[in-house]
């Protein structure tokens, strides 16, 4: 029989016994009561249809182990009372940021295949359900089978990363320590690439050499210490659970869990609803508190590295975040000495991370963009008035009935009816989407354009002075700066700005394509592929342009400019590899080129002078190479 038959067959037998014998005293409608009332909570667990997870055994010697002291008991601490909590937090991404390598979690090719860079081959492997690395001098080995002169054997670990792609960690033997493997593998395009072109980086630099436990420990874990030995040179590194757990958001549990053995406590807190101050519930902090559990990692901070290699963050949900570890935020003077005369001594850093003016431009710091907003500083918003861990899809962790525009009209609630009155556009239509408008893509990471958490409005003036797209012109791909201040001016008094005669005439789109720098280039290819961008501008005009950045000496921009073209008409087929030799990349972009022409000839696209195409359908490549020549080379490294 199911368990919640049972039960309630159980609570049934019990009311119906109680109510025919002699027990008919005044207590017996009471006692009738509380049987019925525990017996179905039992019964309504087992009717949401949550089932225990069974939590994989860590079985790698040198993976950190979860557990840590300071109260943290991990998350299968919390299952047999949570259970529905448990479930939904354990399907989200956030669960797996960090995971032992195992058959389950990797998903990624191990099939004795083998892997080069310029110095090392390294063969990978599935043995017994572990995964090895073998490395040779690529000098002394060229088979793609375990080399003669094979150097080292090292077992693969860790993983970080399951949505879009995976990075792999390898046992250093030095404790725990974990060196970062020189290849990533990308999710959707089922691949390795090596791990440097999958940043935006300069493509000059040397490739990275990552240590998880000072990097990705600080926020893909939870509750994370490095605790470097620096004195025999390794690794005891510890954490309260590998992943984004329970208690990141709700802090320690230990507290929670003794206190809570005492059934008759959960009863009498239950039926006078008071909320447990054993543990920290985001949802009843206020605005800024709850959102600082968020900063904690979606933040660009400020600490003391020396104290967090040994102790890890002084941070628990419920502090004052900005207290403890500040808040970067380039608009204002920084009040610690030692940023100062770090900022001083590396200036890059600001550009690493913002905008000129400030705004955030790098995923994965959202919090710094959050409270640069109107709407938190003289309004209630916060984190969670968009986002939910246990009640939203997985993939953006965006709570039920907010999206849409429902996010804003929780406060927007007049602009519900007559939407177009203020927008401009269609009701219905991608213009009309307040996030369109108002967080635009203009951050990146994961090799993709991300909606900026900074809430603001379009603003030629903003562009000219950062170089910063606006939303207007990352949509409308085909109009000028010119149009576009014309459009907000009449809208909403908008004052024009002073533009040159190369901005009253050629998109701002096209320009970033063909001058901007890397970022710039990144962000303007991923437009040319979104799908409201394409139907509003038309898509047949962004093929030579897309293919000129097949070329482009950043492997990131190419990648993002291979995807887009690829969701064009005749180029879903293209045959190119963003991280192959550059003669191939080149002849690829010229093959593209050519391809487009072929179109132009049978299907003309009738162009306008804002996009260098001639209405006859002929491109104006003289201007495009000139502009070319205009590119703007400085060294990009964004810092997602």
């Amino acid at each position: 029989m199911e368990p919640a038959l049972f039960l309630f067959a159980v609570a049934l037998i019990l009311v119906v016994f109680l109510a025919r014998t002699g027990f008919g005293s005044r207590y017996s409608s009471w006692i009738i009561g509380l049987a019925v009332l525990i017996v179905g909570a039992f019964a309504l667990r087992w009717m949401t249809g949550e089932r225990k997870i069974e939590q994989s055994e860590v079985n790698l010697a040198d993976v950190p182990k979860p557990g840590r002291p300071g109260g943290y008991v991990s998350s299968g601490a919390c299952q047999s009372c949570h259970p529905k909590q448990y479930a939904t937090w354990h399907r989200t991404y956030h669960r797996t940021m960090t995971q032992p390598a195992k058959p389950e979690t990797v998903q990624a090719l191990f099939a004795g295949q083998t892997l080069s860079t310029p110095q090392e081959n390294f063969v990978i492997k599935q043995e017994d359900g572990a995964f090895w690395t073998y490395l040779s001098d690529r000098s002394t080995n060229t088979t793609s089978d375990v080399p003669q002169g094979e150097i080292m054997r090292k077992q693969i670990d860790m993983i970080t990363g399951s949505h879009h792609m995976q990075v792999f960690w390898v046992d250093a033997g030095a404790g725990n320590m974990q060196l970062g493997f020189p290849f990533t593998w990308l999710n959707e395009d089922h691949r390795w690439v090596p791990r440097g072109d999958t940043f935006l980086r300069n493509p000059n630099s040397p490739p990275p050499m990552d240590l998880w436990n000072m990097s990705c420990l600080r926020c893909h874990t939870t509750a994370g210490q490095p605790r470097p030995d620096k004195e025999n040179r390794l690794y005891a590194s510890r954490v309260a659970e590998l992943g984004i757990a329970c208690e990141a958001c709700h802090g320690p549990g230990g507290a929670h869990v003794a206190a809570n053995g005492n059934a008759w406590r959960r009863f009498n807190l239950h039926l006078a609803g008071k909320g447990d101050r054993t543990i920290v519930q985001p949802a009843n902090l206020d605005h800024v508190r709850s959102s600082q559990i968020c900063g904690n990692c979606h933040s660009m901070k400020w600490f003391d590295s020396q104290k967090w290699a040994q102790n890890g963050f002084d941070y628990v949900p419920g502090d004052d975040l900005d207290r403890q570890t500040p808040i970067l935020r380039p608009t204002k003077p920084p009040e610690s000495p030692a940023l100062r005369a770090l900022l001083k001594k590396h200036p890059e850093m600001v550009s690493e991370y913002f905008w000129s003016d400030g705004m955030i431009r790098v995923s994965g710091r959202e919090f710094n963009g959050l409270i640069e907003s109107p709407c938190y500083q003289k309004g209630n918003l916060g984190c969670l008035s968009c986002h939910s861990m246990h009640q939203s899809d997985p993939v953006n962790q965006l709570a039920k009935h907010k999206d849409g525009n429902e996010a804003c009209l929780q406060c927007h609630e007049k602009m519900r009816d007559k939407p177009s009155a203020h927008t401009h556009h269609a009701e219905g239509s991608s213009g009309s989407l307040c996030y369109n408008c108002h967080m635009p893509y203009t951050t990146y990471g994961l090799l993709k354009g991300i909606r900026s958490h900074q809430i603001d409005s379009p603003s030629v003036q903003s562009s000219l002075d950062t170089g910063r797209p606006n939303a207007c012109n990352l949509c409308h791909l085909d109009k000028t700066f010119a149009w576009t201040s014309d459009a907000l001016h009449q809208w909403y008094r908008i004052q024009k700005p002073v533009l040159s005669a190369r901005d009253q005439t050629i998109s701002p789109a096209v320009q970033s394509a063909l001058r901007g720098d890397a970022g710039q280039r990144t962000l303007i290819a991923w437009s040319m592929g979104w799908s409201p961008a394409r139907q509003t501008s038309g898509e047949q005009w962004l093929a030579p342009y897309l293919a000129l950045l097949l070329d482009d000496p950043y492997a990131a921009v190419r990648y993002v400019a291979q995807r887009s073209l690829k969701r064009m008409p005749g180029f879903s087929g293209l045959n190119y590899d963003y991280v192959g030799p550059s003669r191939d990349r080149a002849a690829a972009s010229r093959q593209a080129i050519e391809n487009w022409r072929k179109q132009q000839a049978i299907h003309p696209f009738l162009g306008k002078p804002e996009i260098l195409i001639n209405v006859d359908g002929s491109w104006q490549q003289e201007t495009v190479e000139e502009l070319r020549a205009m590119r703007d080379d400085r060294p990009v490294h964004l810092r997602e």
